[in-house]
């Protein structure tokens, strides 16, 4: 019998060299439909009994506007996750689509209304990121510009599941730009899709990978991919870091620094 599966996670941030306060935020829970509990920066956990979600959230809005987005996003998913298991258990692979859709508007909704409500989180929005591991599976929901990779175990192949909602992100996809290109346009950080602020509707991206001994995941902000190139993250992601997520957005930082930056690393062993 193949012994079970484990997850090994590192979280890490950093408010950068310029900024004042850190909107970014990021969580880590174990959970089922009876309970749920938060994890910690780092640790180690078999997936037997329970499933696990990690997401990444940028904030935007002015004073501290920004920094309560992000908050808000990724708290809420600590009580809408739970309360989806039971619902999902049985089928989530046909029905993970609606069901992170559901999530995510709740979320932009409850943004919207906090945004409308109080004057000093007047256009308040963020992004996330949110990834959801099961034995075998990772269901992912995505908007914005932060964004989720997984490197391969079998060939080492970085790749970018989530897409970026900027226009300079579709050009990229289209190959209408490099990613040296893409990485310095003037209008890489303006959004076209965003939870909470003046927009109307929820779209997010969402999909599904499969998962094995091996492969490994990493979620950040738009900070960490101003100050390394993918390239770069994938020899880090296949080193030998004692704190991988603390030595990617301490790269980032001395090598750029002028955004908040996070990364959440899973490993699947």
């Amino acid at each position: 019998m193949p012994a079970p599966t484990r997850l090994k996670w590192f979280g890490h941030t950093d408010r950068g060299r310029v900024r004042s306060n850190n909107e970014d935020a990021f969580l880590g829970l174990q959970f089922d439909a009876k309970e749920v509990h938060r994890l910690g920066k780092f640790g180690e956990s078999l997936m037997s009994n329970m499933d696990f979600a990690f997401a990444v959230s940028d904030g935007m809005g002015g004073a501290k506007a920004g920094e309560h987005a992000s908050r808000v996003a990724v708290e809420k998913i600590t009580t809408l996750l739970p309360r989806s298991f039971k619902q999902s258990a049985s089928g989530l692979e046909a029905g993970f689509a609606d069901l992170f859709t559901e999530l995510f508007d709740q979320i932009h909704r409850a943004l919207t209304y906090v945004g409308s409500s109080y004057e000093e989180c007047q256009g308040m929005e963020a992004t996330l990121s949110l990834c959801w591991f099961r034995p075998g599976c990772m269901y992912f929901g995505h908007i914005g510009d932060s964004h989720i990779y997984s490197l391969s175990r079998r060939d080492g192949s970085l790749k970018q599941l989530s897409h970026d909602d900027t226009h300079v992100g579709w050009l990229l996809r289209q190959g209408k730009l490099t990613e040296y290109e893409a990485r310095t346009h003037p209008r890489r950080n303006v959004l076209q899709k965003a939870l909470g602020g003046g927009n109307q509707f929820v779209d997010p991206q969402v999909g599904a990978i499969a998962c094995e001994s091996g492969d490994i995941f990493l979620l950040c902000t738009d900070g960490l991919t101003e100050g390394l190139f993918n390239g770069h993250l994938a020899e880090m992601l296949q080193a030998k870091h004692q704190n991988i997520a603390k030595t990617l957005v301490e790269t980032a930082v001395k090598n750029d620094g002028r955004d908040n930056t996070t990364a959440l690393v899973i490993q699947v062993i």
